[in-house]
């Protein structure tokens, strides 16, 4: 059996961060489990930059300033304690990059660039060019190389062994020799990232962000934190959704409609398109809704015109943008505006986080960071450039919190973590030697387009209660769900059928806690109840499965400074 002090699973920005905070301690056994390759996780797919209040570019910019952007664009709903020590903490960890070797871009004076954000007061946004996640990335996969971390690579988490609330171990799979492993540990990390591909065709995220880590920790017993917000981010490419960074808006892009105008004057006077993300898409919508878009159906989009910054600015901070453009549309953003409409981006909600200074869960020994969790600093919206910040930062704090936590604990029993890895041997075998039933790839697809039309960028009870339905319908076809590969190495499809029973589960809870929730807030904007509703609603939704249950719950939001207000740009 395979035995660490720590293991962490992901190896994204929050998860190589965590790696190399825990593998400070020398006397630690260190793992980081990836599902592909560390230098290609998600984190490298953000383009736009990362927030810290340098003060830079605008002296007159503060950690205070950020903490009440932060908190405004969660439209109130994140704990502002959480928020503060995330604020005054990133410029420190800005540094510490720096020092790891992460290229930034630099202004004349040879600082750290920043460029103004959607609903940022200063441009606080740290960049290099358009490929920050990616150069972070390398920066720190490098330090953990250095630090000794073991790296597994091509591993497939599958669950976690909890027994009597305390944690034995997790179970995973090395794809390449179809092997099923335990690995014994005193502390994880969860850092899977997000589960965007629950809107599986009209979403930024990579084809592997399915919630592995969510869903794990969701059947052993800990809840989901607000997963009914779900960001759409307005600039998807609109034939397949990939993303054009924030960063297009930052540089002074527009958003036309059909009749050539500039229509985010209708919408957000002040900001116009640097207006917060769930404001902004819901234009795109309206505008699309009201005839003033281009195309049909899930075909339909309007215009962002960059021409206007020239090819050397264009050349200069959009590279990667232009280029992604020319392949995914065919449109040389120099010379024509390019077709987009939102796409599913970023969950606000997820694992919960019970303390922010650890990174710590409901369950002894399990920590989690980064998009899979939810400390809640993004409440019902996160701003641009607040997600690398809380992959880094959060990232570096779950390290410490589980560095901790391994010196504290000792290995317990391995009975649960035994029982689970024949659990999902027995099921490997089933699912390979299975010669017939339901196509899992329809259900996927069906998943999809149930949660785009009617958990998605506008909401109303009637929608989603017929979403649930079809849900719980796929959840039961789920069971017989047919995988077509009886192969035992690199069995990718045996990967995508437990991949898309995750992403049911996790459906199911946005639905649920969408439904309940009876207000507009952030992304989450119901047709038919369109006012916040701080009296009723001012709260953590948390989402417990108990078996083949599903339990609702709420906990108070933390409020410090800032108290509640309309929220406008």
């Amino acid at each position: 059996m395979l035995t660490y002090d720590v293991v962490i699973v992901g190896a994204g920005g929050a998860g190589m961060m965590a790696a190399l905070s825990a593998s400070e301690d020398k006397s630690l056994r260190v793992a980081c489990l990836s599902k592909i390759f560390p230098t290609r996780s998600h984190t490298g797919a953000a383009q736009g930059g990362i927030n810290a209040a340098m003060a830079y570019r605008d002296s007159t910019d503060s950690t205070e300033k950020h903490f009440r952007d932060t908190v405004k664009g969660s439209d109130f709903l994140a704990d502002q304690d959480a928020v503060e020590f995330f604020t005054s903490n990133m410029p420190k960890v800005i540094s510490e990059l720096d020092f790891y070797g992460v290229p930034f871009s630099r202004d004349e004076n040879g600082r750290i660039a920043q460029r103004p954000f959607g609903g940022a007061s200063s441009p606080r946004t740290c960049y290099s060019a358009d490929k920050t996640g990616h150069v972070i990335l390398h920066a720190l996969y490098e330090q953990c190389l250095k630090n000794k971390v073991k790296f597994f690579d091509d591993w497939h988490l599958l669950s976690l062994a909890v027994e009597d609330g305390k944690f034995q171990g997790i179970v995973a799979m090395d794809i390449r020799s179809g092997e099923i492993h335990p690995i014994q540990a005193k502390a994880v990390v969860i850092a899977t990232g997000g589960f965007g591909r629950v809107y599986w065709s009209r979403t930024t995220n990579a084809i592997n962000m399915t919630g592995d880590g969510t869903a794990a920790c969701f059947e052993a017993g800990i809840p989901l934190k607000d997963p009914e917000f779900v960001q759409f981010h307005p600039t998807g490419l609109a034939s397949t959704g990939v993303l054009l960074s924030e960063a297009c808006r930052g540089e002074g892009g527009y958003l036309i409609n059909k009749d050539g105008e500039r229509f985010m004057a209708r919408y957000a006077p002040e900001k116009m398109e640097l207006g917060p993300r769930d404001l902004v898409s819901r234009s795109i919508e309206t505008e699309i809704k009201e005839g003033r878009g281009f195309g049909e159906g899930m075909g339909s989009y309007v215009l962002m015109d960059l021409r206007h910054l020239g090819e050397e600015k264009i050349m200069e901070r959009l590279p990667q943008v232009r280029e992604l453009a020319l392949e995914f549309e065919g449109v040389d953003l120099i010379k024509e505006p390019v077709p987009i409409r939102p796409s599913c981006h970023y969950m606000m909600g997820g694992i919960h986080v019970s303390d922010y200074k650890t990174c710590s869960t409901p369950i002894e020994g399990v920590h989690a960071a980064g998009e899979c969790s939810s400390v809640s600093i993004h409440g019902a919206n996160r701003l641009g450039g607040n997600s690398v910040a809380d992959v880094v930062l959060f990232g570096k704090y779950a390290g410490l919190g589980a560095k901790e936590t391994a010196r504290k604990r000792s290995f317990l029993g391995t009975n649960k973590l035994e029982s689970e890895t024949d659990k999902w041997k027995k099921k490997f075998e089933t699912i390979r030697n299975k010669k017939s039933g339901i196509n899992m790839f329809s259900i996927r697809d069906r998943l999809a387009e149930t949660m785009w039309y009617n958990v998605g960028i506008f909401r109303t009870e009637k929608d989603m209660e017929k979403a649930l339905k079809i849900v719980e319908q796929l959840l039961e076809e789920y069971k017989d769900a047919y995988a077509g590969d009886p192969s035992k190495t690199y069995n990718m499809a045996f990967i995508n059928y437990v991949e898309i029973g995750n992403i049911l589960k996790l459906a199911k809870a946005v639905a649920l806690g969408a439904i309940a929730r009876k207000e507009s807030r952030g992304s989450h904007s119901r047709a038919d109840y369109t006012e916040r509703n701080d009296a009723e609603f001012l709260k953590h939704t948390l989402i417990y499965k108990e078996c083949d249950q599903y339990r609702l719950d709420y906990i108070p939001v933390k409020i410090t400074k800032y108290q509640p207000e309309e929220r406008k740009y």
